[in-house]
C-alpha cells in the first residue's frame, strides 16, 4: 500500500475528523485466480480458480459495485470485536466473520486489463474496504481475486498532486510543505463573521448566522478577517461551536 497520508500539527489536529470523513480515491491492482486470507497479497492463498474474466464481464459488473452497497469487511481489519481488533483475533487463529454494513462507492472504473490482472480506480466514502471490493468482484465473476497493490490518491480535500514525499520533506524546509489550518476544512461550508461574533464563538457561545448563503443545518466553520475561528454545527439558524481554533 502507498499513497497520501495527511498529517496534522497543532491546531490543525482539530480538523482531522472532517478530513477522515471526506471522500477518498484509490488506484488498485487486482490479481485474478486467487483468494487469500487477508484479501491482499500478504496472506496465504486459500482458493484457486483457472477461470479468467473477459473485459466485457468486468465492465458489466461495475454498476453493481457503485452507489450504496452492502459490504463485509475483511477479517484482517482494524474493526473491534468485543474490544479486540479483528486482525489480532484473525492472526491468533480465531475465525472472524464481521457483519455486513452499508458503504458508499461513488465511482468505480476499469483503468487497464490483462489476462491475470486488472487495475481499477475507486472513489468512496468512509469505511469502505478496497480489499473487499476486489474479493467480492472476484467471487461475482467466478474467478476469485485479491488486491496486489493499493495506492491512495485523495483524502478529503488533499490530493496526491500537492503531496510531498517524506524524503523531500526531510531534505527541505518543513515549513514550505505546510498548508494552512483551513485546508483541512476545505470541504466544510465557511461562514464569515465579524469580531463580535468571533469573540462569542471563542468563548464557546453560539451565534445567529445571518449569512444568507449559509446552509440551514450541518457542519460549518467561522472565519473572521481571514482566520478560522471555530467550527461546529448549524442548528435552526445558529452556529453552535464544537471546537475553537486558537490561531493568532
Amino acid at each position: 500500500a502507498s499513497g497520501i497520508l495527511p498529517v496534522a500539527l497543532g491546531e490543525a489536529t482539530k480538523t482531522v475528523p472532517f478530513v477522515q470523513d471526506g471522500r477518498k480515491t484509490y488506484r488498485f491492482a487486482v490479481r485474478w485466480g486467487e483468494e487469500t486470507t487477508t484479501d491482499d497479497a500478504e496472506g496465504p492463498v486459500t482458493r484457486h480458480s483457472d477461470h479468467r474474466p473477459a473485459v466485457t464481464d468486468i465492465e458489466a459488473l461495475l454498476p453493481q459495485f457503485t452507489g450504496t452497497i452492502s459490504q463485509r469487511p475483511p477479517a484482517f481489519s482494524a474493526i473491534k470485536v468485543d474490544g479486540a481488533r479483528a486482525y489480532d483475533l484473525a492472526r491468533s487463529g480465531e475465525e472472524v466473520i464481521l457483519a455486513e454494513r452499508l458503504v458508499t462507492i461513488d465511482a468505480l472504473w476499469l483503468v487497464s486489463f490483462d489476462a491475470d490482472h486488472a487495475i481499477f480506480e475507486a472513489e468512496c466514502g468512509k469505511g469502505t474496504y478496497v480489499r473487499a471490493i476486489a474479493r467480492d468482484m472476484g467471487r461475482a465473476l467466478g474467478c476469485l481475486g485479491h488486491v496486489r497493490a493499493l495506492r491512495r490518491t485523495r483524502v478529503g480535500p488533499f490530493l496526491e498532486a500537492v503531496s510531498i514525499s517524506l524524503a523531500d520533506f526531510l531534505a527541505g524546509d518543513p515549513h514550505d510543505a505546510l498548508q494552512p489550518v483551513e485546508a483541512g476544512l476545505a470541504d466544510v461550508p465557511c461562514i464569515v463573521v465579524d469580531r463580535t461574533a468571533a469573540a462569542r464563538l471563542r468563548l464557546g457561545q453560539s451565534i445567529i448566522v445571518r449569512d444568507r448563503n449559509a446552509p440551514v443545518d450541518g457542519a460549518a466553520y467561522a472565519n473572521c478577517e481571514g482566520t478560522p475561528v471555530a467550527f461546529g454545527m448549524l442548528e435552526a439558524g445558529e452556529l453552535v461551536p464544537k471546537r475553537v481554533l486558537l490561531l493568532p
